[in-house]
């Protein structure tokens, strides 16, 4: 079987990127919270100081933009000026405007009369879905390990057992597979903002041994070559918004596969479920991880694919990459059988107008126990509807 190098990268909420992916999905759950059908296209951008909300919002929910932004900075670790933002002196700029009439119409069902009073997609475009058996979660190893790396950096951060980490980060691994099963852990790539006055050294060491190694030793993949690139620029203490400006939706592949699967090419922070970018996209992992625990496949990849005010989808594919035990087109079958891909019926399937977005926008929107998306429930109807 072929052997092959495959890597995949995670960042960490102090990321510039993920600062904002945050602040969109926490202005999006505030709406939630009291209008289940608001309707939010936010986007959010940081440089040094500052950050800037904008975007289209059409709600009954009355918020205070600037007083979630800065609880989202303070949360993250944004708490001291040498950091490049402060929660406190920040300057927080709304630029907030009403969603458009002529987007609203299709959704809303009042566009062509052939949809009249149906719910259509919120724009058009294709979505994918990807589940394989390579971890519990039934994601791919290399993204599920830099996710665990930096989730653990994170909590030794706030914790204050290493006090000396600034809230940046990015971690990247790199694992050798043999087919499609993971054989060795190759490289990895930690990247970690910190304090000015620790030494290299020290800062190796540290991260080595009390972030890398509690993750990646019990997998049982490290060996003797296994290399290891920690901070290899030798220092990095100009970080976050300071060291690069941040925008909603740039962090698209650590948000879903890490590269492993395709991706349609929308961001999901800051879009609430009208928007197929995010609620289409959902569903296909929905599908794809029911698929794997039906038992038709080791490995799925789906794809829908919407246009804007239609109320279904005008495509649906399957791609078992050779590990099926059905016909992929028997499986779409079940799939359109069982499940209802319609806007509205995948926010109904999924329950998904309520506040559970911010914590979807960092360490990955998939593998998450805690996500309607992530169950596989509908495995027997698939393998009854077969």
């Amino acid at each position: 079987m072929k052997r092959f190098f495959f890597t995949s990268e995670s960042v960490s909420e102090g990321h510039p990127d993920k600062l904002c992916d945050q602040i969109s999905d926490a202005v999006l759950d505030a709406c939630l919270e009291v209008d289940r059908h608001s309707r939010v296209a936010c986007e959010t951008f940081s440089s040094t100081s500052l950050v800037l909300v904008g975007g289209e919002l059409s709600t009954t929910a009355q918020i205070d933009v600037k007083k979630i932004v800065r609880k989202v900075a303070k949360d993250i670790g944004y708490t001291n000026p040498d950091y490049g933002l402060d929660y406190q002196s920040m300057t927080v700029m709304d630029m907030i405007h009403s969603q458009s009439p002529d987007i609203s119409q299709g959704v809303c069902g009042t566009g062509l009369p052939e949809y009249h009073g149906q719910q259509g997609a919120g724009d058009q475009g294709m979505m994918f879905g990807f589940a394989c058996d390579e971890t519990p979660e039934l994601m791919p190893l290399p993204l599920m390990l830099a996710h665990r790396l930096l989730r653990l950096a994170a909590e030794l951060r706030k914790n204050g057992t290493i006090h000396w980490l600034r809230p940046d980060a990015k971690a990247q691994i790199t694992v050798e597979y043999e087919g499609y099963k993971p054989l060795r852990i190759d490289a990895v790539v930690v990247s970690h903002q910190h304090d000015p006055d620790k030494s290299y050294e020290e800062i190796a060491e540290t991260i080595k041994n009390k972030i890398i190694k509690p993750i990646l030793e019990p997998t049982g993949l490290l060996d003797s070559e296994t290399k290891y690139f920690i901070n290899p620029t030798g220092r990095f203490v100009i970080g976050g918004p300071f060291g690069d400006a941040g925008l909603t939706g740039r962090k698209i592949i650590v948000d879903t596969y890490g590269g492993m699967g395709r991706h349609g090419g929308g961001a999901f922070s800051g879009k609430d479920p009208t928007k197929v970018d995010r609620s289409a996209a959902y569903m296909a992992r929905y599908l794809a991880k029911n698929v794997i625990a039906a038992g038709f496949a080791t490995r799925c990849e789906l794809q829908l694919a919407y246009a804007i005010g239609v109320p279904f989808p005008v495509s649906v594919m399957i791609d078992t990459f050779g590990t099926g035990t059905v016909v992929e087109a028997a499986i779409v079958k079940a799939v359109k059988k069982v499940f209802d891909l319609s806007p509205a019926g995948i926010i109904a399937t999924l329950d998904l107008c309520k506040p559970i977005y911010q914590k979807t926008a960092v360490y990955g929107h998939f593998g998450r126990s805690d996500c309607p998306w992530e169950q596989t429930d509908k495995a027997t109807a698939l393998q009854a509807a077969l």
